[in-house]
Formats: structure tokens, sequence, C-alpha cells
């Protein structure tokens, strides 16, 4: 088997009096479709940044494609689109071809100029998230899924393996959040990349990814979603410290 792209081993970590993540162990493959779940409060938020390198371990290993994360430097491998900001600017004056270009810049650089095949690159991704048609369209004059499309062109288009989305659903109605999954989908199948989804909703959770991780400040369940879905509401109340009400969506 490959070795994992992300290897979490014996971490904790602590904000002043509280701890906020307890003996966290935790493999991400190349290929998987992971499913991180749990409460509010339950470190979620923390172990991703954890993970961006946004915050410094302070105990346990994280290792990102087999390199201790304090000497891993290719930050292009790994893409992370965040919750749709409720104050996003909606006349912010930019095109959708020139917010993707954005995820460019780490490469390119902010003051030199963009080659053919970076334009090439551009479209490409924006072509990815089925949002061709809207390429010279402002930013602002999308609805909130199609931003969310945007956002995941923008974080995909230096080619990543490994992409972080961390509950890019919300705010978004439930007709486009199925079609947000089934692009997910998409570029896990057919594009192989591997992904790692924060969200709420275990009914979706179950229907989408192939791997769930429940977290509470300790690491509750990691393993195959079948056998999360044979876990009984008792049991999933446990994890979260309160009773849960699960909706089951369709397959």
């Amino acid at each position: 088997m490959q070795k994992p792209i992300v290897q979490i081993k014996n971490l904790h970590y602590t904000y002043e009096d509280r701890r906020a993540l307890s003996d966290i162990n935790l493999d991400i493959h190349q290929g998987d479709f992971l499913g991180l779940i749990g409460p509010n409060g339950g470190g979620k938020t923390t172990l991703i940044k954890l993970i961006l390198g946004l915050i410094t371990t302070q105990q346990g290993e994280i290792r990102l494609f087999d390199q201790e994360i304090n000497q891993f430097k290719d930050w292009n491998q790994i893409g992370f689109v965040s919750q749709k900001s409720n104050a996003f600017n909606r006349g912010f004056p930019a095109t959708v071809k020139e917010v993707v270009s954005t995820g460019l810049t780490s490469k390119v650089g902010y003051f030199n100029f963009f080659k053919k095949s970076d334009h090439q690159k551009v479209e490409q991704a924006i072509e990815t998230v089925g949002m061709s048609e809207y390429i010279d369209q402002n930013i602002g004059d999308l609805s909130g899924g199609q931003q969310q499309r945007i956002f995941i062109a923008r974080a995909i288009v230096s080619d990543p393996q490994f992409l972080i989305l961390d509950e890019p659903t919300v705010g978004i109605d439930t007709e486009n959040v199925q079609k947000f999954y089934h692009l997910l989908n998409k570029l896990n199948k057919e594009n192989q990349i591997t992904l790692l989804l924060v969200s709420h909703d275990i009914g979706t959770v179950t229907r989408y990814v192939n791997r769930v991780a429940c977290l509470n400040k300790v690491m509750h369940f990691h393993g195959q979603t079948s056998d999360f879905s044979n876990l009984s509401e008792e049991q999933l109340s446990k994890f979260y410290g309160h009773d849960l009400n699960i909706v089951t969506h369709q397959h």
C-alpha cells in the first residue's frame, strides 16, 4: 500500500488551558474522499489549521507527502476551500477568470505576466467545475453555489493532489448543494484529487465519501463509510455528546 499523503500521529493541541485535540491519529491515502464530522467546538477547525500549517504543532507529528510538516515546502500540492463568507463583497470588481487566476500567483508571482499555458490552466479549471459560460462575468453576480464552484476552480488551478473543504455548502440552497457534491465526486473519481470534506451533514457524508472520521476532541471513529453507517444513533450521540436526529439520504 502507498504511504499516506497525510499522516497524523499522537497529535495534541491546547489553547491556553483548554484542550482542543487529544491523541489524534489519522491517515489519509491518495484517492480517499474523507468526511470529517463532529460537533461545533470538537476540534475540526483546529485540525485543518494544523494540516495547512497555519498553526504550529505542539505535541505529536504531522507528515505531508512523507515529509515532516516543518520541512514541507510544496504547498501547491494542497488546495483549500473555506466556508463561503457572508461578508463577501458582491460588488468586488473581478471577473470569474480573474478570481481563478489568483490561484496561480504562488507559482507565477504577483507581478509576472501570465503565459499562454497559465491562461489555459485557468480556463481548464473553470471548465472542470462547469462554469465556462460565466468566465467573463463578475464574481459578485453569481449565486452562492456558483461562487463556491469558482472558489474550487481557484483551489485546483495549481493542480493540487489534495483538496481540503471546510463546510463549503454553508449558505447554498438544497438543490445546488446536491450539484456541488456531485462536482466533488467528479473531482475525486475523474480528476483523482484526494478530498477532505468537513461537514455537519452526516447523511451527505454517508452518501458521497468513502471514509469517515468522527472528531470530538478525540478521534471516536476513523474507517470505511460502510462501517460508520452501521453505527447506532446511540453510539453517534455518545460521540457527539448529545442526541442526534440522523437524516438518511436516498442513494
